[in-house]
């Protein structure tokens, strides 16, 4: 998958729309205790991100690729207590 567009919706939530036109919300939350994703707990550092076309990245260095993202995304937007993601 490519991606199209990405926008930061509230909760570290960002909804992301891939070249084929899926859209899909893919939460972040999951990944905030990890080390590389830390200074993303930090609102504006997480809107700070570039679109690679098929990762995103961050500029503390955190990245997600685009398989990741669309392996976890989900059709609507949940809650963060609803989603979990493995690391």
């Amino acid at each position: 998958m490519k991606i199209s567009t990405i926008s930061p919706c509230s909760n570290y939530i960002l909804k992301v729309v891939s070249d084929d036109g899926k859209t899909g919300y893919f939460d972040i939350s999951p990944y905030l205790d990890s080390e590389a994703f830390a200074e993303l707990k930090d609102k504006k550092e997480f809107e700070r991100f570039h679109n690679g076309g098929y990762y995103i990245e961050w500029e503390c260095g955190a990245d997600l690729s685009s398989d990741t993202i669309e392996a976890h995304w989900s059709d609507e937007l949940h809650t963060n207590a609803q989603q979990k993601h493995p690391i």
